[in-house]
């Protein structure tokens, strides 16, 4: 075996019977011959053969078994054995003793450690420039280590490069930066996932759909990188703009909060000037163009949301976010889902349960309600049976169900001495709950998206839903069975989050991965479809870190 033949050849190990079979009876008795150059070695195995004959004052039998020293081992082994442990743990292993210093040099090692650890499968013998996996991002310049041409990526110095390396200077330097996070964009918050992506440590944005398609996947772009550009020297670069990767900053503020810095702003700049790149950024967060949106108060919303996140292209902080933990007794999947909200698009939003109660916490806002507040909230304990669907068709029938369950609700509280949840909420609640703002009620409704992922209900467990006369919805193309409805509240507010307001609705669950909320005072539906993506390093340590991540960008919101 090859990668055996290299490590015998590390340095004299007397254990090695896999070199001395090999040889013949004169070379190994010359070997044998042969002192130990190590004297750490020696010192090892004779404090093993002291504390051997330590051991009760008993002399070895003809009938003890043979002992054995970790030195004697081959060094096949114990790169074996090496390469199973934590590389937290490899510094002080190779402390002992020359020969795990000696052995611990073996690329295989740190290797491994790099793929268990990290999930990092690239082979750095075998990179070229077109097998970097880092989903193609590509820098609009010239590095003078690759060949010339107009759009090449810029790569690190592979050829000179060890998996040690990438472990120690950049993989364990920023293991603390991985994970979901969110930026602290004032009310618009948003979803940050950092990842080892190949090589690289790659901080993602994801962003929802374009408005009103829901069920489309969520679409993603690059804030910043980090690699290794030299040998143990890792880079930060910024990837905003369109100018390519530039020089940046990321720093760790303190524990579950870090920021990031571009020291090159004039990358993010157009040769347009601001008209250019509000035009661009339109077609990225809307996927249309101003000319296309009518209604007034929606343009008035985009350029709102265009000048406040400008201000933050160049510095901007992240707080760790955790998806919420699961329990066998969850009516669904606890998760991130993609919601419709009227004129401000669509927004993401976390589904947690928490007892009796259900919660859906905005991880991306808007200036009525922000990035951090509860925009629904579900009882649980109180199901709401659907009428026949020609009764169904009735507004005023459907209010005056939910207004029913309402009341109930409120003396059930009463009851329990908790007047300040009268609205149903239950003391569950660290903070009021928020909902579509007051303002959509101007404007054209919440949408309903495309069903056509899967059947709306498993077979047996739907019953026909279809929306009361006059409740808004982007497009008629929502889900027509659904599995149950509970009773359930939110908040409205006007601009800036001022005069909230608990207004009851109804909680209707389509299917595992889509469910719905009817505003009874807003006459709107929002439809909210799961977000099916993989995010590593993002579950909670304990609910109760969950619970404590919730406090925290609730008291920011509010």
């Amino acid at each position: 075996m090859a990668v055996c033949a290299r490590l015998c050849g590390v340095g004299p190990s007397r254990g090695c019977r896999r070199r001395q079979q090999r040889r013949g009876p004169a070379e190994a008795a010359a070997a044998d011959s042969e002192p130990d150059t190590d004297p750490e070695e020696e010192r090892i195995e004779a404090g093993a053969a002291a504390l051997a004959g330590a051991g009760g004052g008993r002399s070895a039998g003809p009938s003890s078994p043979p002992r054995c020293s970790l030195l004697e081992l081959p060094p096949e082994l114990l790169v074996e054995i090496f390469a199973s442990l934590p590389g937290t743990d490899l510094p002080s292993l190779a402390q002992v003793c020359t020969k795990f210093r000696r052995i611990l040099h073996t690329d295989t090692i740190w290797r491994r450690r790099c793929r268990e650890e990290y999930g990092v499968c690239e082979n750095l013998r075998k990179l070229e420039i077109t097998g970097v996996s880092c989903r193609d991002v590509y820098a609009k310049c010239i590095n003078p280590r690759v060949k010339s041409g107009r759009f090449m990526k810029i790569l690190p110095d592979y050829e000179h490069m060890e998996y040690r390396d990438v472990y120690t200077c950049l993989l364990h330097r920023y293991r603390h930066i991985l994970g979901l996070w969110q930026p602290d964009i004032g009310p618009y918050g948003g979803l940050l996932n950092v990842v080892v992506d190949g090589l690289f440590i790659i901080g993602w944005m994801y962003l929802p759909p374009h408005d009103p398609h829901v069920d489309d996947p969520m679409r993603f772009k690059p804030l910043f990188r980090i690699h290794l550009m030299e040998r143990k020297s890792a880079t930060v670069e910024c990837m905003y703009g369109h100018r390519g990767p530039h020089n940046g900053h990321v720093q760790v503020v303190k524990k579950d909060e870090f920021s990031t810095k571009c020291n090159q702003t004039d990358h993010h700049r157009m040769s347009g000037g601001r008209q250019e790149e509000f035009r661009t950024w339109l077609r990225e967060e809307w996927g249309r163009t101003l000319e296309d949106i009518f209604h007034e108060h929606m343009q008035e919303l985009i350029l709102m949301k265009f000048i406040y996140t400008s201000q933050y292209d160049n510095c901007l902080t992240y707080r760790r976010i955790y998806l919420p933990p699961s329990h066998p007794d969850d009516l669904i999947r606890p998760g991130l889902f993609k919601g419709t909200y009227g004129s401000h698009g669509l927004e993401i939003v976390m589904l947690s349960f928490h007892g009796k109660h259900a919660r859906g916490t905005k991880i991306t806002g808007d200036p009525n309600i922000p990035a951090g507040q509860q925009t629904v909230e579900i009882d649980l304990r109180h199901r709401i049976h659907l009428p026949d669907i020609e009764s169904l068709r009735d507004f005023n029938e459907l209010s005056r169900i939910v207004l029913e369950v309402r009341e109930q609700v409120r003396q059930e509280q009463q009851q329990e001495g908790g007047p300040e949840d009268a609205e149903g909420l239950g003391r569950q609640s660290p903070q009021p709950c928020a909902e579509p703002p007051a303002e959509q009620a101007k404007g054209p409704g919440d949408g309903g998206a495309e069903a056509a992922a899967e059947p709306p209900a498993q077979s047996g467990q739907g019953q026909p839903f279809v929306l009361p006369v006059g409740v808004s919805s982007r497009n008629e193309d929502y889900p027509r069975t659904c599995r149950m409805c509970f009773y359930g509240t939110g908040l409205i507010a006007g601009h800036g989050f001022t005069s909230p307001e608990r207004t009851p609705g109804v909680f209707v669950l389509f299917d595992e991965d889509r469910f719905g909320f009817i505003w009874l005072e807003l006459k709107s539906f929002s439809l909210y479809s799961r977000v099916q993506a993989a995010f590593r390093n993002a579950d909670a340590p304990s609910p109760q870190a969950f619970e404590e991540m919730l406090k925290n960008i609730q008291s920011l919101a509010s």
